[in-house]
């Protein structure tokens, strides 16, 4: 099983990642929260903690080996928890972690069943059962995800995932609002906080 990759991400195209390692080219799927992560790492190596699952018809012996991608094992492990509830499962938790494992958390651990179902995918009913299965599991993802990170790589995150959240909340599509912030990252690699990046949004909107 491969748990750790290491390797220079050369594209992103949604939920794929694409990870040159020596010869090979990996494809790695990643949530959203992770792809933000991972937007100003292009052409930087970097190592992402996996895990491996079989997609496919197992009746009719169409299956195909996956990987799964994150930047600390903690957030990890928060998947794999996320994905035991019934009614997700793996591609159904990699559409809906658009917040960071910690926000995630802290609503599970709130008992925010709204704000759950708020997140694409889950609807009302598993945001019941996301929180009846796991309340008692999220209180250290709550606390502990990005303490093993760089001081400037966890502002950078919540500034991205805040971005993120004002621009949906402002009327734009996930897709559009993915895209004004990669435009904006290849313009400038940081942003000391959300209000200037939403105005290099914008400016660059206007003078596109």
């Amino acid at each position: 099983m491969i748990t750790k990759i290491t390797g220079v991400p050369i594209s992103v195209m949604g939920d794929v990642l694409t990870l040159a390692v020596g010869a090979f080219e990996y494809e790695v799927l990643i949530p959203e929260f992770t792809r933000r992560q991972l937007q100003a790492s292009i052409g930087q190596q970097t190592s992402l903690h996996t895990i491996e699952y079989l997609e496919g018809n197992q009746m009719a012996s169409r299956l195909t080996p996956r990987l799964v991608g994150f930047l600390n094992p903690i957030e990890r492990e928060f998947f794999e928890l996320f994905c035991q509830v019934d009614g997700v499962g793996v591609k159904k938790a990699l559409r809906s972690m658009v917040r960071p494992v910690q926000e995630v958390a802290a609503l599970i651990e709130d008992q925010d069943a709204k704000g759950l179902a708020a997140l694409p995918g889950i609807g009302p009913a598993t945001a019941e059962r996301v929180i009846a299965k796991l309340r008692r599991k999220v209180p250290k993802f709550a606390l502990l995800v990005g303490r093993d990170l760089p001081a400037d790589t966890a502002t950078e995150r919540d500034v991205l995932s805040e971005t993120f959240d004002a621009l949906r909340a402002l009327g734009h599509s996930e897709a559009d609002a993915r895209k004004l912030l990669d435009d904006a990252l290849g313009r400038k690699k940081k942003y000391k906080d959300v209000d200037e990046m939403l105005r290099a949004v914008y400016e660059q909107r206007q003078n596109g």
